[in-house]
């Protein structure tokens, strides 16, 4: 939890889910053998860091100490600024005893349905399923055929699939429009893994597209190392797009392409409208 506090204050008190982690393995020196151990490989592309890291914000917000204005982004509370660190134990308790009061004012609900309620929006059990389905019941040319369906739905014109014809690491290309003025050529490499992607994949997909399009785009189900990230963004080198599973899974959800949201309907009575007739 102190160093999610302490990333955030450096960071000038907000900052991204990705800002976050980058900064905390950072901060703790942690080597790329600890930030390449996936917390449960066979349901989610998260590592153990950031498994970790999501619960510790789900606690904090809960404490008053971080604010999440939209998903991804977090920012420090006035309460935080003014407290240098937290005792981790004082936090649990009072967190866990905030949901026991929570729970028995709640009408009863079903137990998966609250259990779910309550887990950080990168862990909750429909992102499970989804990395499951993606990486182990989709066909190699089912999942290309989901990824151009995807860049179609997020505005990309001309998807072309040509992963089937062994086209030096690139799996499709297509053109992204960005709002109906300027476009990009982009080729894109589509892996389903459930591990991390590192460094040497980003340098041989970067090798494949070098004068064949203005940027590329690297989409998996897994997640990507530090220096995965950093080659991506390299100076001087042609720009990549990383897209994790994490990612995946929400641009999957936003145009509602086999992840559907429902909406329950919340009906409340304004004792105050009645009053003032």
């Amino acid at each position: 939890m102190n160093p999610v506090l302490q990333a955030l204050r450096e960071l000038g008190g907000s900052g991204s889910t990705d800002e976050i982690y980058q900064r905390v393995a950072e901060n703790l020196q942690l080597p790329d053998k600890v930030l390449s151990v996936l917390h449960d490989p066979e349901t989610s592309n998260q590592t153990e860091v950031q498994y970790r890291l999501a619960w510790a914000r789900t606690y904090l917000k809960k404490f008053g100490f971080l604010e999440s204005p939209q998903r991804g982004l977090w920012s420090l509370t006035k309460k935080a600024e003014s407290t240098p660190e937290v005792d981790a134990k004082e936090v649990q308790r009072f967190v866990r005893e905030l949901d026991r009061r929570q729970h028995e004012a709640k009408p009863p609900v079903k137990e998966n349905n609250q259990v779910e309620s309550e887990r950080p929006e990168e862990v909750q059990e429909w992102r499970s399923k989804l990395h499951t389905i993606l990486t182990k019941t989709l066909s190699p040319a089912a999942f290309e055929r989901l990824i151009q369906r995807m860049l179609r739905e997020s505005g990309f014109i001309q998807v072309e699939v040509t992963g089937r014809t062994g086209d030096g690491g690139i799996d499709g290309k297509g053109i992204a429009r960005i709002h109906g003025f300027m476009s990009f050529h982009e080729v894109f490499q589509c892996k389903r893994w459930k591990g991390v992607v590192g460094s040497g994949e980003i340098r041989d997909f970067r090798g494949a597209m070098v004068g064949r399009a203005d940027k590329g785009l690297f989409i998996t189900t897994g997640t990507f190392s530090r220096d995965a990230i950093k080659e991506a963004t390299r100076d001087g080198a042609p720009p990549i797009d990383l897209v994790d599973g994490d990612l995946l899974a929400d641009k999957l959800k936003e145009p509602k392409l086999g992840v559907v949201t429902a909406m329950i309907e919340s009906v409340s009575i304004d004792v105050s409208w009645f009053e003032s007739i």
